[in-house]
């Protein structure tokens, strides 16, 4: 697991452990494409003192980019941007009462000058996320870009190989 093996380059972060089986896919990717993680959960409204930390001392810390998941008011992403430079990949989490729409308002109405880029809700935009940091660390390390283009290659290769979209017998 690259977590274990090397420093993290990508700092994976959610509002509440609730949130892990979204966050998670963003982690499945990063682990497919050799790209080093952290994860834990960290607060906007429960621990804001540990957000302003971890998002100050991130950079120093040897993190690229920070995936942040939040549902509901979906602060998280906002206020880790505003605390470092480092390029937020905000992740709405699909709420009971209305579906991550609120979390993906909340997520993509920044206002300018605090830039988050913003990711489909649920488990597609966790895995976007993954990749669009493993895209991200690629610019700089090689061996993950060449991990990208793999993972692209294998997606097309996959539509090509079953063209028929009907269940096989």
């Amino acid at each position: 697991m690259p977590e274990k093996t090397q420093a993290p380059q990508v700092g994976v972060i959610m509002g509440s452990k609730s949130d892990w089986p979204v966050m998670e896919h963003a982690v499945a990717m990063l682990e497919r494409l050799g790209v080093a993680y952290e994860a834990r959960v960290v607060s906007a409204h429960r621990t804001p003192d540990l957000l302003f930390d971890y998002a100050k001392g991130a950079s120093a810390r040897g993190i690229q980019v920070i995936i942040a998941g939040a549902g509901g008011a979906a602060h998280l992403p906002g206020m880790v941007a505003s605390q470092t430079a480092l390029p937020v990949l905000g992740v709405p989490v699909e709420s009971k009462a209305l579906k991550g729409l609120d979390s993906l308002l909340s997520i993509a109405q920044m206002p300018g000058g605090v830039a988050v880029g913003t990711l489909a809700i649920g488990k597609a935009g966790a895995t976007n996320a993954g990749l669009l940091a493993g895209q991200i660390i690629g610019l700089q390390d090689s061996s993950v870009g060449v991990a990208v283009e793999a993972f692209r290659a294998e997606q097309t290769q996959s539509v090509l190989d079953h063209p028929d979209p009907r269940p096989e017998p």
